[in-house]
């Protein structure tokens, strides 16, 4: 019986790379679109403080981070287990890791929100807020705390749907989102006089949206595994398998949190506001770089795990190198882009002038590990796909974990604030010789099975 996922199997994988990757990457570009929208609108509603304004939105982003990396575990663990379960033809077992996954989520988005119950300034001083920073960052970050739910439950759901092979259905999800969070952001913020708060809730709002969206492709059967009621009810073998791949992206988002919360707190003490307002920045900016990669390993992801489910292991050596030559050459563009503009691409927020100083020399530091990011992100891809755990872990924490992290507490006492910007081109060129030895060795394992 022919099923809506064959063609994973059967078309070019050049166009199925294509087809798949391009709707991702064009609604990861919008997201990161919205998250500059964002912080674009804060910098004109405060004027003269700006800078600890856009401060307050980057010290809260790693919290956001955070909750994305349970969104993570949940949506690249159980697309891991439906991929390759389709790809194998047993829907019972795709159906029973989607409804899983479903009561996961509803878990883990209620004990997230529970957190706005708390007094958070404690930690946020703790991650780095300064006093002038500080009511920014807790205005901001209370709403999006007590919304987690809808985050978790949205971005989840859309890493099953393009497990499935409907790149299309998920981007329109993120597409529809980003759009009423762009239209609702100055409403808020101008309209209704409620700054960063507002910005918060026009996020939290749009998650919502994008929440309601999945939940209504999943009940009325749109997509090729359906939510069926008598599957929700928790396995425990499909949760073990589901944590065991999962904990590879999610250490790997967690570390980009905890990263960042380690770099805001070194600002503080090497560059104060500015610093950290220029991190959070040079971190939008290079999301426009790094979404589009993160979009072909999504593309990536069910070709590799149907193919291998399907015992067709040359399409999925083919697939892999197509995307590390195309994700390092979305890298190499990126970094060109900011490298050669960085003054006109920060005005674009703020015109202070101390600003546009320290980011100038920030970006040219930062950018000269960015073509050599692609490799890490595909090979955590890989191995996720293949259902390898310890490679993706390895891989996942790699740039953060094994090398960013210790480097942000070396390099700053020898060069100070520019020792920061530093450590990330560093950190990149070793994850990148890690990542590139494991996918050979893996590609080599590969090319003695059996081709069909």
């Amino acid at each position: 019986m022919y099923r809506k996922s064959d063609f994973l199997g059967e078309e070019s994988v050049k166009k199925l790379l294509l087809k798949l990757s391009a709707p991702a990457i064009v609604g990861l570009l919008v997201q990161a679109l919205y998250n500059v929208v964002d912080t674009f609108f804060v910098g004109i509603a405060y004027g003269d403080l700006a800078v600890q304004a856009i401060g307050g939105l980057t010290i809260a982003f790693p919290i956001q981070l955070f909750i994305m990396a349970i969104t993570l575990t949940l949506g690249t663990g159980g697309a891991s287990i439906i991929s390759r379960a389709l790809g194998a033809k047993d829907l019972h077992r795709a159906k029973k890791a989607l409804g899983n996954i479903f009561t996961l989520s509803m878990i883990l988005g209620v004990l997230s929100g529970l957190f706005c119950l708390f007094d958070i300034e404690p930690a946020l001083e703790l991650f780095g807020a300064t006093p002038g920073i500080m009511p920014y960052a807790n205005e901001y970050l209370q709403v999006i705390i007590a919304g987690a739910i809808f985050t978790i439950f949205s971005m989840s759901f859309q890493n099953i749907i393009r497990a499935e092979g409907n790149a299309r259905f998920a981007m329109n999800v993120m597409l529809i989102g980003a759009v009423m969070n762009i239209l609702l952001d100055p409403i808020f913020i101008f309209g209704l006089d409620m700054g960063v708060r507002g910005a918060a809730i026009a996020t939290v709002i749009s998650q919502a949206l994008s929440a309601v969206l999945v939940l209504d492709y999943f009940t009325k059967g749109k997509g090729s595994v359906p939510l069926s009621y008598g599957m929700l009810k928790l396995d425990n073998g499909i949760i073990k398998e589901i944590l065991a791949i999962g904990i590879g992206p999610f250490v790997l988002q967690a570390s980009s949190s905890l990263s960042m919360l380690l770099v805001n707190v070194v600002l503080a003490l090497h560059g104060g506001d500015v610093a950290i307002a220029v991190y959070g920045l040079m971190i939008r900016l290079f999301s426009f770089v790094f979404m589009p990669i993160l979009g072909v390993s999504f593309g990536l992801q069910p070709v590799v795990g149907y193919n291998y489910g399907a015992a067709k292991f040359g399409r999925v050596i083919e697939s892999v190198k197509l995307a590390i030559v195309t994700t390092t050459a979305i890298g190499l563009a990126g970094s060109m882009v900011m490298y050669l503009f960085p003054e006109m691409l920060l005005s674009i927020f703020s015109s202070d002038p101390e600003l546009l100083n320290v980011g100038v020399s920030a970006i040219h530091i930062f950018v000269l590990g960015i073509p050599l990011i692609g490799v890490n992100v595909i090979g955590a891809t890989i191995f996720q796909a293949l259902g390898r755990a310890r490679q993706s872990f390895v891989l996942s924490i790699a740039r953060t974990i094994l090398f960013l992290i210790p480097l942000l507490l070396i390099l700053p006492r020898f060069y100070s604030l520019n020792g920061v910007w530093m450590a990330f081109p560093v950190s990149d060129f070793l994850a990148f010789s890690v990542s590139g030895l494991l996918i050979l060795r893996e590609n080599k394992k590969l090319s003695n099975y059996p081709h069909t």
